[in-house]
């Protein structure tokens, strides 16, 4: 039996039960329980490239800091309208599996890999002729070498490192390899145009501090949780955009160019409540929701919103208020009358979920949904909601 046919047969098997069994004579045991994990990981992120005949997968690491499919897409599209034409040469500096590659690169005449891993730049050397690419270059060299060498592009695109020496987590701009910061004016004299893929848990407003070019600010999220942080950087920029994406199947986009907006604070409660999807919190341009959807905030540090009329485009979760109690014995204990389960929420509240839970007595659960926050007049407040 050959790798290839001890692969095809074992794809769904489970690896740790594969790797403890008896196994034919002839076949490379760790290239082929690699692949077989490879397959099953990008099968989920990257269904399209999971399925083409001949891809080669990486080791866990690499595969686990590729991206989605759905944010892979989400970069293809705004290249898209960000250069609208002029896409004749690209270059990625931090090639690594390649996937935002393989979805860039459709978009240029000519596309350029640059990966400082020998080995990698082998996976995708051998992945490109599978995917069909014909006007592909791969290089394997360190970026900063790269730019160096090479001509000019009409756009660079990058996905620094976010581990250190010894393999452990990093976030800070000057932290992630190569340093953005430090290459920013050369990356400029080479594209016009240049992304940068960051972690979700970057300080952005430290990195826009470090990075005066930068044009636009993407926050994308899939299905509510925040996975990366994307900046555009140009010469030409004329302010910063925010730009808050939660792809979902009916993806929610909100954008604003003044993230500093002072916000309209409610005096009394409204029949609609609103939570802002994570892009939009970790962007922290919330109180631009306030003039974009004629809503209200319930206090500065809140981040909940209420409105009179349902706003059915909110790019967030949405309640109906179906009741209201104060923190008195009486309201207390009419609460726990009228709910014996619910889904617990704080903002900007004096206690843990755990601490509130414990001192209601409401299991988790079922659905209802209770926010406890501050309102305005810095009183605290329970709000009984039904999620739309």
């Amino acid at each position: 039996m050959t790798n290839e046919e001890f692969i095809a047969k074992n794809k769904d098997a489970d690896v740790q039960t594969l790797a403890l069994g008896n196994h034919p004579k002839g076949i490379d045991l760790h290239f082929c329980l690699e692949q077989i994990a490879g397959l099953q990981t990008v099968r989920k992120k990257v269904p399209s490239i999971a399925q083409k005949e001949g891809i080669l997968f990486p080791r866990k690491l690499s595969l686990e800091q590729c991206s989605s499919e759905q944010t892979a897409l989400y970069k293809q599209q705004l290249v898209e309208r960000l250069l609208p034409m002029k896409r004749a040469k690209m270059a990625d500096l931090t090639g690594g599996f390649g996937i935002d590659f393989f979805f860039l690169a459709k978009l240029f005449d000519e596309a350029h890999y640059v990966e400082r891993e020998n080995y990698l730049c082998l996976v995708a050397q051998h992945n490109t002729s599978s995917l069909g690419f014909r006007h592909v270059k791969i290089h394997n060299s360190p970026g900063e070498e790269f730019l160096d060498e090479m001509g000019d592009f009409n756009f660079i695109y990058l996905d620094p490192s976010r581990r250190d020496a010894l393999g452990r987590k990093v976030v800070a701009l000057s932290d992630c390899s190569p340093d953005v910061e430090a290459l920013q004016e050369k990356l400029l004299s080479h594209a016009p145009l240049v992304m940068v893929k960051l972690s979700p848990m970057l300080d952005i407003k430290d990195a826009i501090r470090r990075l005066p070019d930068v044009h636009e600010v993407h926050v994308v999220s899939v299905d509510g949780e925040c996975k990366e942080v994307l900046l555009v950087l140009c010469k030409q920029r004329q302010g910063i955009i925010y730009y808050c994406v939660n792809l979902t199947a009916r993806n929610q986009l909100f954008h604003t160019d003044k993230p500093n907006t002072e916000p309209v604070i409610a005096s009394q409660l409204e029949k609609f409540l609103y939570e802002p999807n994570a892009s939009i919190l970790k962007a922290g341009v919330q109180n631009a929701l306030c003039q974009t959807y004629d809503i209200k905030k319930l206090h500065p540090f809140s981040h909940l919103f209420i409105s009179a009329h349902f706003i059915e485009d909110f790019p967030g979760r949405a309640f109906t208020i179906e009741d209201s109690y104060s923190f008195s014995k009486k309201d207390i204990k009419r609460l726990q009358t009228d709910v014996s389960q619910c889904n617990l929420t704080v903002r900007n509240f004096p206690a843990t979920v755990a601490e509130l839970r414990k001192r209601l007595k409401l299991r988790e659960g079922g659905d209802v949904y209770l926010f406890a926050t501050t309102l305005g007049d810095e009183s605290h407040i329970l709000l009984r909601c039904k999620q739309i």
